[in-house]
């Protein structure tokens, strides 16, 4: 087969039928076409009065294929490599134990199970019917259960969020991982769209599936299981202790995601190599989704064909810091974090549809380990914590919110149009009183800045809501090119919690890829 990049379709394209247009963009006959299949599908409205599809179809040429390649510029020879999932030759004496059951630990924990090596998965937090229950409770106006809320649970914080599967890396396995979300219950859509999600509704469905899978193929998954301790023993990892039971342990892949503090404390005192790294913390920005469509689509904004417009904006600011967006949630609410008593941390989370009034995005400004001169390799959680501290303090309890009038332009801060949507209560603040002053100067730079990319960006009546802490992990836990720990043998340091991975699709891929280093061993 070919692929054909570039293919510009109008918005009212009927996918099913394809032959004809590219026969067209080929210049060859539609009965020389065996099959067209659409690849990749994204959105192009760089001209508001051309707003259209930017495909890449696949094409089945019955003859003619060098002579046709050669007069269109766009099309090539399509070589993606297919996956195969590793298989081991024999069994390890003790399980593979997986903690953490979110991206990357469950993506872990799928290749050892498909390899037979029967993986033990420890996750601190509930299965997902009664994590949904906790974080209901929690965001209309329950007790936090500290164990089980946004942050943790089976799926990870993932799951209540997006669902976003795009990503910046470059890995076969990427498609994988489409694969399995998509056979596990996700739209077959994401197999296509450039921005690909799944959406918190029906990521619930997926993520359980997945376990499933994972315990029919030998593996068993344990929730509200602790890690509270590692054993090591000249050098290499011998047991763990979870809710009081010490389990024998050969490999120990550490999956715990960027909220576990408590477990980054133990693993430094345990004797683990970590360092500080970069992360960055904000606030959440809404707008009215109406007005983010016809700022990106201009007249198209009600087109039928056209989901809910996102967007992705960053800027480098003279005083040296970046200012960016993360995690966009098109028709989504701001949600309550939280995972800690007498703090406060805010995400953004969409459903399938992205059906909801407003629009919300992570305002967020870099910060880097010189911020830190002190040799606390936990300073950034410590950061975190201070920040989330004095929010919970500042409004009793409630979450902070005020207005990009009030923030930037100085005026009396007033809710108007747009109603923040976090739960379950809300109170106006002043964020001079919450966030360091570099970090409220720098997003007052950002919100002007960005308005002259996108119209509208700084409303007066835009709301911000604080904080957002927990966007990347401040730490990193160091391993070696064979992805093991570099002081401790048989530790495999794993996803966006250990700081190699930057979201659901990139911590899946580091899980694969830190299973296969075990399979290895067993081959």
């Amino acid at each position: 087969m070919i692929i054909v990049n570039n293919v510009s379709l109008p918005l009212e394209t009927d996918f099913s039928n394809l032959k004809p247009i590219i026969a067209k963009t080929l210049k060859t006959n539609a009965d020389n076409i065996s099959e067209v299949k659409l690849y990749r599908k994204s959105v192009d409205a760089r001209k508001k009065e051309n707003v259209h599809f930017c495909c890449s179809v696949l094409v089945d040429l019955k003859s003619n294929q060098e002579k046709i390649l050669k007069k269109n510029k766009n099309a090539h020879i399509f070589t993606e490599k297919s996956y195969v999932w590793k298989k081991a030759c024999k069994k390890s004496e003790n399980k593979p134990i997986v903690i953490g059951f979110g991206p990357a630990g469950m993506f872990a924990a799928l290749a050892l199970a498909k390899a037979r090596l029967n993986p033990l998965v420890l996750e601190r937090g509930s299965q997902i019917e009664k994590r949904c229950a906790d974080v209901e409770g929690f965001l209309n106006g329950e007790p936090l259960n500290c164990e089980s809320n946004i942050q943790f649970g089976e799926g990870g914080a993932g799951t209540f969020s997006d669902g976003k599967l795009n990503t910046g890396i470059k890995n076969e396995r990427c498609r994988t991982v489409l694969e399995v979300f998509s056979f596990h219950g996700a739209p077959q859509k994401i197999l296509t769209d450039a921005k690909p999600h799944i959406g918190t509704d029906i990521l619930k469905t997926v993520v359980k599936n997945i376990r499933k899978e994972i315990i029919s193929l030998g593996g068993e998954v344990c929730f509200d299981t602790k890690l509270e301790k590692v054993i090591i023993n000249n050098g290499r990892i011998e047991a763990v202790v979870a809710n009081g039971k010490q389990i024998s342990c050969d490999e120990l892949i550490i999956a715990t995601g960027h909220s576990a503090r408590d477990t980054y404390k133990m693993l430094l005192e345990s004797g683990l190599e970590m360092q500080k790294k970069p992360f960055a913390m904000g606030v959440r920005v809404e707008h009215l989704q109406e007005n983010i469509n016809k700022a990106l689509y201009g007249d198209f904004a009600n087109s039928e064909y056209l989901s809910a417009a996102d967007y992705k904006l960053a800027s480098h600011l003279e005083n040296g810091r970046g200012v960016f967006t993360f995690c966009m949630c098109p028709g989504g609410e701001v949600v309550n974090a939280s995972s800690e008593d007498g703090g406060i941390a805010v995400n953004g989370m969409s459903n399938s549809k992205r059906d909801g009034k407003n629009a919300n995005s992570a305002l967020l400004v870099n910060i880097s380990p010189e911020d830190f001169p002190s040799g606390n390799v936990l300073a950034g959680c410590e950061l975190q914590r201070k920040i989330e501290k004095k929010a919970y303090e500042i409004c009793g309890g409630a979450v902070p919110v005020t207005t990009v009038g009030s923030f930037v332009f100085g005026e009396k801060a007033q809710i108007g149009k747009v109603v923040p949507t976090v739960r379950p209560r809300f109170e106006l603040a002043d964020f001079g009183d919450i966030f360091p002053s570099f970090i409220v100067e720098s997003l007052k730079e950002g919100i002007k800045l960005f308005d002259k990319k996108i119209e509208g960006f700084a409303q007066r009546e835009a709301v911000l809501t604080a904080p957002e802490t927990r966007s990347s992990a401040p730490v990193r836990i160091m391993r070696n090119a064979d992805m093991q720990s570099t002081l401790v043998k048989g530790i495999y340091p794993c996803g966006e919690g250990a700081g190699y991975a930057g979201g659901i699709m990139s911590a899946a891929v580091d899980g694969i890829c830190v299973a296969e280093k075990i399979i290895e061993r067993y081959i």
